[in-house]
């Protein structure tokens, strides 16, 4: 019998599944599931709502310009955004076959770690504590400042100093309300998910008025940007500003396949979060039926709004205005409707960014907690209601009162909590933060904010997650081979995780060599952790490829 250090797939074929409830002792998968951290009462429709809420953010208001300044057209532009939703959805499904083959909490970093090895899981925590998650929230403090001055019609392509100051104000301010209390965090994700959803609502009215305006007035009247009805959607034209007046019929197969990874690492940002599907499926009643139920009806959902969503940008706008903004439904509010009565609308889409940056900072803050506790990097970062050493509100945990024993570093498996608010129904106590893994994750944003933009920040997000969602399905399709006899109430036809593993595969090649600097820079935070992780000697050798210290 294995112990309750996960070996790698490679190892044993016959492995059984980890116990993954705060380090019991492995079992036999004809053995009871490990009690998950989230109680089983929801639907299948439960299950959608909180898809839903989790996907739709902040993405499909600010990426439309970067995804439509690397590619030749707006129905290429469309195409990108269905692509991404594809492989979202195929994504999603392969993430449940492993959620609910490995029942409990904890993302891809467990599954990482059975199939690979513990350095696998913990490189995706460090990149994700790091990278990913930092270049999120630089985002959007970023879009919402944009946003702002793009109601005030100042659209800049590389925004000024002042710009990353007031970002940075943001994301001070989305900690800070993050710091006062669990429960301050989840009241305002409730809020701000009723915002999302009218301010998506109010876009499609003024899509739908345009189109019925025009068809009414016997075409002769146009409250629209005027070139929806007069361009080819699918002709290939020169891009404006952030394009840098490229003629794309000119560019070769190659660079274009480069421009379009580009542009679906913005599309894949919008539905960011569609990996989280596996939380949805820890409070389901009946996940083997109601997982797959909820994901297919979700997911098709948010791609249609999306497109729908994008498809009225290029209604209400002038297309060279598209791929000039990174706040594209300001700017086409704002040109519908004038500049007075777009400021409400203004102040409902930074709502919505607001909501975005305040339920990532609440999973950032988690996350790191979860990868402190492990021992993956220093205690104090698993510390709650305290600043530094300084104690500021009772004591509390989120697994275990002292990081440093035992018990706490062989719990990471269930640690990691939900990646929203919403969903967070962990045994904690609500009135505590982790004011220092948040200081933690303010800080490292900050430096991204400073050093770089929107538009690299996104290849950079794209890059950091993908890499290890490809990983991850990799270890799926490998798993189906090497376990055949390994019990999965959700098991999609064999071509999904292959399609996905092969579209996320050829992104992230073709993403790393069109953008070399992202790629060095993850690279080098990346060696950064490696080191970190033998440096501090918690893996001990001789115990078997991959297997972790139990503390």
């Amino acid at each position: 019998m294995a112990s309750s250090e996960t070996a790698p797939l490679l190892r044993d074929p016959d492995l059984v599944t980890p116990d993954q409830d705060h380090g019991a002792q492995t079992h036999s998968r004809r053995d009871s599931p490990p009690r998950g951290t989230f109680a089983r009462q929801l639907s299948a429709l439960d299950g959608f709502v909180l898809l839903i809420s989790i996907v739709i953010g902040s993405g499909v208001f600010s990426s439309p310009g970067p995804v439509d300044a690397n590619v030749p057209s707006p129905g290429a532009a469309l195409l990108v955004w269905l692509l991404g939703g594809i492989l979202a959805w195929t994504g999603a499904l392969t993430m449940a076959e492993l959620g609910t083959a490995f029942p409990g909490e904890g993302g891809i970093q467990p599954y990482l770690s059975y199939m690979y090895g513990e350095v696998f899981g913990y490189m995706a925590a460090w990149s994700w504590i790091v990278a990913t998650m930092p270049a999120t929230l630089a985002i959007l403090s970023i879009v919402f400042v944009e946003s702002i001055y793009s109601s005030l019609g100042i659209n800049e392509p590389d925004p000024p100093l002042t710009h990353k100051l007031l970002s940075v104000l943001v994301l001070v301010a989305v900690s800070t309300a993050n710091s006062i209390s669990t429960k301050t965090s989840t009241r305002l994700g409730g809020f701000f998910v009723a915002v999302k959803f009218l301010t998506i609502a109010l876009l499609g009215v003024a899509g739908l008025v345009v189109v019925f305006v025009w068809l009414g007035s016997g075409k002769s009247k146009d409250l629209g940007g005027g070139d929806w009805k007069e361009k080819n959607w699918f002709g290939a034209r020169g891009t404006t500003g952030a394009g840098g007046g490229r003629e794309w019929g000119s560019v070769g197969a190659w660079e274009s396949l480069g421009f379009y990874s580009t542009a679906l690492y913005g599309a894949l940002w919008a539905y960011s979060g569609w990996d989280k599907a596996n939380y949805v499926a820890a409070e389901l009643r009946h996940p083997r039926t109601q997982l797959p139920l909820s994901i297919n009806t979700a997911l098709p959902t948010i791609i249609t709004c999306y497109i729908a969503a994008n498809t009225v940008y290029y209604l209400l706008l002038p297309w060279d205005t598209v791929s000039s903004t990174d706040a594209a439904a300001v700017t086409a509010i704002s040109h519908f409707i004038g500049k007075v009565p777009a400021y409400l609308a203004t102040a409902l889409i930074c709502l919505v960014i607001l909501g975005s940056a305040l339920g990532n900072s609440f999973v950032a803050g988690r996350m790191t907690v979860a990868a402190a506790n492990k021992r993956w990097i220093p205690s104090i970062f698993a510390t709650v209601g305290q600043v530094g050493t300084y104690k500021i509100s009772s004591p509390s945990t989120l697994t275990s009162p002292n990081p440093s024993s035992p018990s706490t570093s062989r719990s990471s498996s269930s640690s990691i909590v939900t990646a929203s608010p919403i969903l967070d129904n962990t045994n904690t106590n609500k009135d505590s933060s982790p004011i220092n893994a948040l200081l933690l994750n303010t800080i490292l944003s900050t430096l991204y904010i400073l050093l770089g933009n929107m538009r690299i920040l996104l290849t950079l997000n794209g890059l950091a997650e993908y890499a290890f969602f490809f990983l991850t399905v990799v270890g799926a399709i490998l798993l189906r081979w090497r376990q055949p006899g390994l019990e999965r109430p959700v098991k999609p036809l064999l071509i999904i995780p292959l399609l996905f593993a092969v579209i996320s595969g050829f992104v992230v090649v073709r993403g790393a060599v069109f953008a070399p600097v992202q790629a060095l820079v993850l690279v080098a935070v990346w060696g950064v952790g490696v080191v970190w992780f033998y440096g501090r000697g918690w893996v001990v050798r001789g115990r078997g490829r991959g297997r972790g210290v139990r503390g």
